[in-house]
Order: C-alpha cells, then structure tokens, then sequence
C-alpha cells in the first residue's frame, strides 16, 4: 500500500519559489524537469497517477514521492480553478510583469548576447547598456562557475553589486528557459515572491521552451544526461 494519498481534481502549478528553482540553473534534476513540465501547457492542468508514472517513466511509489517532495519544499500550489499563462506580445506584457517585481519597479529582461527584450523604469540608454552589461556577468559567471559552484559550494548563479551594509544595489539573475538563458537586471530588493513571477516565467517557457516537451514525453528521458549517467532527484 502506498504510503502517499494522491488527491485528485487539482490544478497543480509550481509557486513563485518552485519557478524561480525551476529556472535558477540548467543542471538536469527530475524536481527541476516535473517543475517545467507543468509551466509548458498554456493552462494549468489536473495530474493524475498515470501521467505522472508516465513522465517520470517509474511506478506510483516513485513518482509521488517526487511530487511529495516538491510540495513539501514548497514548490507546488494545487488550485481548485484552471488558470491560464498570460497571452498576447511580449513587448506588451513583460513591462508590467517586470515593474512588480522590484522595490524600486527599475527592471529590465535580456537576452544572452545582452539584447534588450524589455524594460520598466530604466532610461532607453540605461536598459541598453545594462542588459550588455548582463551578457558580460553571463560571461564571467560562466568562466568561473567551477570555482563558485564546486570549490566554495556556491549554489545560486545570481550576481549583485552591493553596498556597504551588502544589500543589493544592481541584481542580476539568470533564468534558463529550455535551451535560453536570459538575464533578470533589477534595482532595488527583488520582489519574486508573487504570482508575477511565476507569470512571468510561465509565459517565457510557453514562448521558447515549449515546442521541447509534449504530453506524452517523458522527464527521464529530457532530463537524462547524455553519458547516460544518472540524474538527481
């Protein structure tokens, strides 16, 4: 007998915390895979046993305990109501997203060669130069990413120029989106902690990730590495 009780005829969506692992790193996890399976719908879905035992290619006990897991880390939100990724221009939506989601509503969101996707707050030639900013930290982060992540065991990717008292002055984040890496630049004290965010990353995935995953693909297979080694959990 199984010792999780699956409650079925909800809508399950990852939380802003469980978005923002989702797409904090690109290192292949099951977590990290069942997290982006769920934003690359335009609508949340119910999950059931079988689609679970399906996308994790493994038996009831396993993949509860997977989903067990992420709601304990408080990653996953079950909804009695469908709610839908927003839709429409990226040139329209990612502004007001973007301004929820800093203290001083001074944010901006490039791509990896430092291209400018959109803005709020900054001055043209502020948001310009910033986001070719982003491109360099991108660059130098990934130079020494052996030092940061292996020898002092530093797990975030994120960068900041900080004052005195350390408080962030100038945040940049990176957000792996399928094979994309953008870059979150914000002022200010970051506010993710909201259903913005979420929206945020849900609709980034729609638009350049979701052509990557089906439903009826398989998380094992996507997030399997490609010496065939196994993958965390």
């Amino acid at each position: 007998m199984s010792q999780y009780e699956f409650i079925a005829d909800k809508f399950l969506l990852p939380s802003p915390a469980g978005a923002y692992y989702a797409t904090s790193s690109n290192q292949k996890e099951l977590l990290r895979g069942l997290l982006l399976a769920l934003m690359m719908q335009p609508e949340s879905k119910i999950i059931t046993r079988e689609t679970l035992s399906m996308w994790f290619d493994s038996d009831d006990e396993a993949s509860l305990s997977l989903l067990h897991k992420a709601q304990q880390l408080g990653w996953l939100r079950a909804n009695d109501e469908q709610s839908s990724a927003p839709g429409g221009a990226l040139e329209e939506l990612l502004p007001p997203l973007l301004a929820e989601l800093s203290s001083t509503q001074k944010s901006l969101l490039a791509d990896h060669q430092g291209f400018n996707l959109a803005s709020h707050g900054f001055t043209h030639e502020a948001a310009e130069e910033l986001s070719a900013l982003s491109a360099d930290m991108s660059a130098l982060r990934g130079r020494h990413s052996h030092l940061l992540s292996k020898n002092l065991n530093i797990k975030t990717e994120a960068m900041g120029l900080i004052d005195a008292d350390g408080n962030s002055q100038l945040g940049f984040w990176p957000l792996h989106i399928g094979k994309h890496c953008f870059t979150l630049v914000m002022s200010g004290i970051p506010r993710f902690n909201q259903t913005s965010f979420t929206n945020l990353i849900w609709m980034l995935i729609n638009r350049y990730a979701s052509s990557e995953f089906s439903a009826t693909s398989s998380i094992h297979d996507m997030f399997t590495l490609a010496d065939g080694t196994s993958i965390h959990q």
